[in-house]
Formats: structure tokens, sequence, C-alpha cells
């Protein structure tokens, strides 16, 4: 039998379509922010969201994305005050959550089999109600993520520089923890609550590999989630495995195909001459825009960015950058 004449997978291949892109996309500024572990903080808070629902009678999707929205509010607002370090703020958000959720399950007299659905994801169950709000949320994380990528970018990279560009790094920081819990929450019914944080760094650290650039990076890990998800779907209705498992495998596995390839590429670059010299990079100031500015390809360095040009990397110091 066709996979496309049953209704309910059709219905899960759109989810892991919209979950494929979404999550990616959020993961990409995540881990330039170097919390790739945030993704599995925050879905310890939507169990909690899961557990009151569960408690009130209440639709367990929605419930979980306000729950999840507020806590990584909470955690980062205590960040930025310097109130609580990343480190603390995380485990704050897996053991609160975990247990606030469990609680509140077994007091509305579900068990753990009730749970199991949302931490490791049940594709095959998403009725038309839960596409709908997938849809709805994933519309606004891309809307946010893609129209607004200069600045997100710019606050994950070089905060500070940010900051001096007039960038509101509080206002953005708060955006990307907020896009991180929808995701987190609304993908609960496609790869899982234990298993969506694997979805918003495996595809980034995959696209890291081959391609340089944020630009470039951004677009081909969506790219690479999407095949993921709806390859890991289609996988499990024919292999008959859990969907959200089958999705990060195969994530895994294509990140492993991509090491050698990066290897290929890093010898390529260290034996390709520098036949130009070095030109002067344009000093900050002479940028009409922080976009503008962020245009070339920008590589991880130690704690900073570096921004590559004529293949020399330069780094944002104060009004210009310095050639590293």
């Amino acid at each position: 039998m066709s996979i496309f004449t049953l209704d309910f997978m059709i219905r899960a291949l759109l989810a892991a379509t919209l979950t494929g892109l979404m999550a990616p996309a959020v993961g990409t500024y995540i881990v330039q922010r170097r919390l790739s572990l945030l993704g599995d903080g925050l879905g310890h808070v939507a169990i909690a969201g899961v557990g009151l629902a569960l408690m009130t009678g209440h639709a367990p999707v929605p419930v979980a994305v306000a729950i999840c929205v507020v806590g990584a509010i909470a955690i980062e607002l205590l960040r930025q005050s310097g109130k609580a370090t990343g480190d603390v703020g995380l485990a704050i958000l897996f053991y609160g959550g975990l247990a606030a959720g469990v609680l509140m399950a077994g007091i509305a007299g579900k068990g753990a089999g009730t749970l199991s659905q949302y931490l490791f994801g049940s594709l095959t169950s998403v009725d038309s109600t839960d596409l709908k709000v997938v849809a709805i949320m994933a519309a606004i994380v891309l809307a946010c993520s893609l129209g607004m990528a200069p600045q997100l970018f710019a606050v994950c990279a070089d905060e500070d520089f940010g900051r001096s560009q007039g960038v509101p790094t509080r206002i953005f920081n708060i955006l990307i923890v907020v896009l991180a819990a929808i995701t987190v929450a609304v993908s609960m019914r496609t790869v899982g609550l234990l298993l969506v944080s694997a979805m918003m760094v495996v595809p980034v650290a995959t696209s890291s590999n081959i391609v340089l650039g944020f630009k470039k990076s951004l677009v081909f890990s969506m790219l690479i989630g999407l095949f993921t998800s709806v390859g890991g779907v289609t996988c499990s209705y024919y292999l008959d495995t859990a969907s959200g498992a089958t999705i990060v495998v195969l994530a895994i596995l294509v990140y492993m195909a991509s090491l050698p390839i990066s290897s290929f590429i890093q010898r390529r670059h260290r034996k390709a001459p520098q036949e130009q010299p070095a030109e002067v990079f344009p000093r900050a100031e002479e940028h009409e825009s922080l976009e503008q500015a962020k245009n070339y390809p920008a590589m991880l360095h130690g704690d900073h960015v570096d921004y590559l040009h004529n293949g020399h990397r330069h780094a944002p110091h104060g009004d210009h950058f310095d050639e590293h």
C-alpha cells in the first residue's frame, strides 16, 4: 500500500516537513550561542505543560507552548540579570520541568504511557487540529528566523559588536529562546520532547561540515532537516519503527557521512594558493547597515567570530576589523 493513500501518513509527512524546516532554522542560532542543550531543557519544561494540560483537561500542545515560552523567558531574564548562569538555568529547566510534569500527570491519573507519546513523538496520531497548530507555529518561527536573520546572527555571533551597532540585544536574546521554546513544544508530536534537540543541532553541525558562511549554513541545515524528517517518516513506515527515533538516527547518519566531505574541503582550502594580496578590510562605519557588514562568510574562532575576506580572517574590534 502506498504511503500517500493513508490520511494519517499524509498528516505525518506534513508535520515532519514543518518540523524539519523549523528546528534547524532555530537551531542555527542556538548552536551559535553555544546552547546546544537548550532544547533538552525546554523539552523538560514542555513536559510540565503536558502535565498541566492533562490535569486541567485542556489540549496539550497549546498549554505546552505557553508554559515553555514562559519558562524560557524567565531563565533568559535571570541569565541577563546575572542571577543565574547558563548552566544553572538549564539545570532548573531540566529537573523542575520534569518533576512538575510527572507530578501533575500523576495527579490527573495518567501513567507513564500517556507521557511517552510526547516524550518520544507519535507522528501517526497527529490529527487535523494538531497539524493546524504546527503549521501556524512553524510559520511564525520561520518568519522570525529568516526575516530577522541579520539581527539574530549578530546577537549570537558577537553580542558586543551587535550592541555597538544599535541592535537591541536584550530583546533579540529573548526572541531566540522564545522561538526555541515554540519549536520544542510544537515538535513533541513529531520527534518527541527527548529527541527534538537533536533536530535543532545535528543538521546545523552537518551543514557546518559542508558549507561556509552563515546564510549558506542556515539554508543548507534546513534542507538537511527537511530530508531527514521526511526520509525518517518514510523509513519508519516501511520498517515499522518509531518515527521520531528513525528521524534522529537518519540525521546522525547524514552527519557521519558529511565528515569525510568536511576533511576533503579542509584539505583543499589548505592547499589552495593565496595569489592575491590581502586588501584592507572595510571599517565598520563604512557599512550602511549591520546586514551589509555581515555579508562576509563567518566562522567561529575560539570565543569570537571571524569574517572571511579575500581568503583572510578578520574579527570586529571596536569600530574596525583586525586581521587574524
